[in-house]
């Protein structure tokens, strides 16, 4: 057992499913990898999709490029980065149009 905060495991929990279903959306997949250190956790989400051609705006609440189809399933609300954003403490995006997309988000630990 790592004995990480169970606050902590909902931040990663929600940063890492909103980052799977934004590669999964919007790249047809990707990868995912979570590295936990002694003072934090990374998770990192790479894709080859079509890139991020604004992030700016990518960033705002309720903006999305999801189809008509993902929305009909429920998805694609435009809260993914955001709610990143907010459950991460670092978040930084690497995006390329037409090449893809490299998010790192970084939690770390609290002082027990």
């Amino acid at each position: 057992m790592l004995g990480i905060q169970s606050e902590l495991v909902r931040r990663a929990a929600v940063v890492a499913y909103e980052a799977e279903m934004n590669a999964l959306i919007h790249a047809g997949g990707g990868t995912i990898r979570m590295t936990v250190a002694s003072d934090h956790l990374e998770i990192r989400s790479c894709d080859r999709g079509p890139g991020i051609p604004d992030v700016s705006l990518a960033m705002q609440e309720g903006f999305s490029t999801a189809s008509d189809e993902i929305r009909e399933l429920g998805f694609g609300a435009g809260m993914g980065l955001p709610n990143i954003k907010r459950n991460s403490d670092e978040m930084d995006i690497e995006t390329e149009v037409g090449v893809g997309t490299v998010l790192t988000a970084t939690i770390k630990f609290q002082e027990q």
